[in-house]
């Protein structure tokens, strides 16, 4: 009997019309001082098993067969008052979303300390100690000050390394961490897993670590289990699992990671479960105007950028003090290019998409497109530039207006912007959403109706109704699982591919911008450290910080190559 047992879980969603069932007859064990991964696409029904374990599950979700254990115990029908006891001190979780997580009106002193005195016998004095050593022990910098800040006041990296310090807060003996590193650069990433298996090794935590990401799986888990569609497809030693794969749809799961050692042209597309993934971006090129680049010059030309936060003190804010966020960077972006931004969270890699678009005000330098400022004028961008450059945002929930159709989201920038309208318009958002494979009758539903992969589509989609030269992708895939990044990764090469679309792509994950990117980059504190042709950067790194980055890098040591040449499996 191990720390933690799962015997035939089932856990169903009943309905009006139907009975959907979220995970079907799954079985796990967790044994002390265990890190076990659950691996698989979205709705596979990985974190509703970790909902289920922490008595968690949305009504009218239940548990309809199966039992959980914890030190033998069952605990999967005990009532609400004796889970509470149970959960936070005993079981614990991190959540994927920080932001759901944590009370905006408290700073995180006042949530880390209510929550050690909880589960701990301290005193207020000594839980005030505990709460600045956590915020420490998790990597975020100054925590005796910044203890006393608001969830607001924090990145979103740093909201879910506030998250983890919770998580650990009471000392538990079983840990569920459910995305815990999506939103985290490599250095930040690598600092929270070793944490992970510190706590594992020195204190025998069990942990279940839910994770899209393969390399943080086989560079951390001592065993995985394979998910899809609510069953369990494999579970094994994780070097075994990902080494020598039995079943198809673990291998179609191995197959589209990238890679952080080699460069593929595209990668192989999942069909597991006879799921079309095809976008006809061929037809899409037939239409689209032909633009006259010339190679010799530069479609971007960003000089000695500058973005300073806040303008110091205020009434209301003595102590505030001016933040550069970027300092005097500057690069070129050839036509037909993707440049590539990387660094970790805070880097200012984000904040420099946001001054070429548009979005944040330039308070020093330039930004040239085809040889003209475009950031002089005294109204912001001009209408005639808006039109060339679109922007694909990390989170394409919330870039998504809730409230519009999908074809009338696709429709807006090309409306606004004058280039169509009536049929022409209604014929393009048509088009636009069967070439990223979703089909016209999509442009009736609204945004809720998706899943994140779809979601990122319609984002795509949106932004080529204006038919852009330089497409902006912020973060484009970091929220999404393996096989549908495979899929949005092809997309954006073949938007490069055939509509000679030049991009700024902006990532923390290292292998997916060695698959994407033609040069690269590299951010640190606002300040532009080396630029470089992608595989010189990836084998012979000039600056040591960039030499860091790679290798904190996950390596993917043991996983199998031999599935990356099929196309289809199943």
């Amino acid at each position: 009997m191990g720390l933690l047992n799962i015997e035939d879980l089932t856990v169903e969603f009943p309905s009006r019309r139907q009975l959907f069932t979220a995970v079907d007859k799954a079985n796990l064990t967790i044994e002390p001082g265990e890190i076990h991964g659950l691996v698989g696409e979205s709705g596979a029904g990985k974190s509703t098993i970790g909902a289920a374990i922490m008595g968690l599950l949305e009504r009218p979700g239940r548990i309809a067969g199966g039992t959980i254990r914890f030190r033998g115990e069952a605990i999967s029908g005990l009532d609400a008052e004796a889970m509470q006891g149970l959960r936070g001190k005993k079981i614990s979780m991190i959540f994927q979303d920080p932001l759901t997580s944590l009370n905006p009106l408290f700073t995180v002193r006042q949530q880390l300390v209510e929550t050690i005195r909880e589960h701990l016998d301290l005193s207020r004095e000594q839980s005030n100690a505990r709460a600045v050593e956590l915020i420490d022990r998790v990597g975020i910098p100054d925590p005796e000050n910044r203890v006393d800040q608001y969830p607001h006041q924090f990145s979103g990296g740093m909201r879910q390394r506030v998250v983890i310090a919770l998580a650990l807060c009471s000392e538990p003996d079983v840990i569920i961490a459910d995305e815990p590193t999506t939103a985290l650069d490599v250095s930040i990433q690598a600092q929270i897993l070793d944490l992970i298996k510190e706590l594992a090794v020195e204190r025998q935590v069990g942990v279940i670590l839910i994770t899209h990401d393969m390399g943080v799986i086989a560079d951390t888990t001592d065993n995985v289990t394979v998910m899809y569609q609510g069953e369990v497809m494999e579970s094994g030693p994780t070097a075994q699992v990902l080494g020598q794969p039995n079943h198809p749809y673990t291998k179609s799961l191995i197959a589209a990671v990238p890679r952080p050692t080699r460069k593929l042209h595209r990668f192989p597309q999942l069909s597991y479960g006879g799921r079309s993934t095809t976008f006809e971006i061929e037809d899409l090129a037939r239409n689209w105007p032909k633009s006259e680049h010339n190679t010799d010059e530069p479609l971007i030309k960003v000089e000695g950028l500058t973005k300073v936060f806040g303008k110091g003190p205020s009434i209301f804010r003595p102590n505030r003090k001016p933040f550069t966020a970027v300092d005097q960077i500057s690069f070129d972006i050839k036509p037909g290019e993707v440049f590539g931004l990387v660094g970790e969270s805070g880097s200012g890699k984000s904040t420099v998409a946001r001054m070429i678009s548009g979005i944040y005000q330039v308070n020093g330098g330039s930004v040239h497109y085809e040889g003209k400022d475009v950031t002089s004028g005294p109204n912001g961008l001009p209408d005639d530039f808006r039109k060339q450059i679109q922007m694909i945002f990390q989170d394409p929930f919330s870039s998504l207006n809730p409230r519009m159709r999908v074809d009338q989201i696709i429709a807006e920038p090309a409306r606004h912007h004058g280039l169509l309208s009536g049929q022409d318009l209604k014929d393009r958002v048509n088009e636009l959403l069967d070439r990223v494979g979703l089909g016209a009758e999509a442009g009736l539903k609204y945004p809720h109706e998706f899943s994140g992969g779809q979601r990122q589509r319609i984002s795509i989609a949106r932004a080529l109704s204006t038919q852009p030269k330089f497409l902006i992708c912020d973060e484009p895939t970091s929220a999404l699982d393996v096989s549908i990044q495979a899929q949005i990764l092809n997309i954006l090469k073949d938007l490069q591919e055939f509509l000679g679309l030049t991009m700024l792509f902006i990532s923390h994950d290292l292998p997916v911008v060695r698959q994407m990117c033609d040069r690269v980059g590299v951010l640190r504190h606002g300040k532009l450290l080396e630029v470089a042709d992608t595989e010189q950067l990836f084998s012979n790194p000039q600056h040591e910080y960039t030499a860091e980055l790679l290798e904190l890098m996950p390596r993917l040591e043991g996983v199998s190559d031999e599935y990356l040449d099929e196309v289809a499996v199943g």
